[in-house]
């Protein structure tokens, strides 16, 4: 078990923002990740397609051999992780409780706000979270679609970014709070703009940094931490490599190698073959 890979998948792209976390964190691991890139964006799907997606996406990860699954994407998070949980043999984490919790540990006012896409928003996952840890806690919620083209266009130092920034935020400020969650696995590479906008009181949260912490501390419990592997990661997609390859490469700072298409991700005939 120590020497299988960790096992990731998102809608897109965006998911690799929590992978770079984990490399940081974990640099002796292996991951194997996926992006469902011809079926995102995941944010308009019902909540029966996007368990769908992501069951398929799971079970894929496991023909290929993997000793934890990380959920790296908020809105699967949000309407998949549970049913994930209930039908894998492995471990099965998600973004939104890693996030939450350290929202609430980063709240001295008791006033919280999330921001994330239209769906992950509308789930109200991470209120139901944070009201679990800590319900006196005052929850401020609002969707910023246009983070993501931003991202995806490599706008993020661009003015434009900080204008639809300071119109989305000015809620925020107005509300006083004192804990920021980026919802969506995006918005890290706006995390300068984020900052400078809200100013630096606000504790700005990295859902994948925290993810990243509970990967470790569940492999260490579980006594499956690789402690001399060489680390590494191999990516499939189901849409456009090339795509992938300019755009992650741009999340990741580094060149993306390894990268498989997948002309389907029908995981009956993953089950046939494996």
């Amino acid at each position: 078990m120590k020497n299988l890979s960790i096992g990731m998948f998102d809608s897109g792209i965006g998911g690799l923002t929590v992978l770079k976390e984990v490399r940081a964190l974990l640099p002796q691991e292996h991951i194997l990740y996926l992006g469902d890139t011809a079926r995102v964006p995941y944010g308009n799907k019902s909540p029966q397609t996007i368990t769908k997606y992501a069951l398929e996406s799971a079970i894929f990860l496991l023909t290929k051999g993997v000793k934890i699954l990380v959920v790296a994407c908020n809105t699967s998070s949000a309407l998949a992780l549970d049913v994930l949980q209930k039908k894998l043999p492995i471990p099965v984490l998600g973004v939104i409780d890693p996030g939450a919790r350290e929202a609430v540990r980063n709240t001295a006012k008791k006033r919280v706000g999330i921001i994330g896409t239209k769906a992950t928003i509308k789930s109200g996952a991470y209120e139901k979270t944070i009201m679990k840890y800590a319900p006196e806690v005052s929850v401020l919620s609002k969707p910023c679609p246009l983070f993501v083209p931003i991202v995806e266009e490599g706008l993020e130092k661009d003015m434009i970014a900080e204008l639809i920034a300071k119109k989305y935020l000015e809620d925020f400020k107005k509300a006083d709070i004192d804990a920021l969650v980026m919802g969506c696995t995006h918005y890290p590479i706006l995390e300068d703009v984020i900052r400078k906008v809200m100013g630096k009181k606000i504790a700005i949260i990295n859902t994948g940094r925290e993810t990243a912490k509970d990967v470790k501390e569940t492999l260490e419990k579980r006594d499956i931490l690789n402690p001399r592997g060489r680390g590494g990661c191999n990516f499939f997609v189901t849409d456009s490599p090339d795509t992938f390859k300019e755009i992650g490469s741009h999340f990741l700072g580094e060149n993306i190698r390894n990268i498989k298409f997948l002309k389907s991700l029908d995981y009956k005939d993953f089950l046939l073959s494996s």
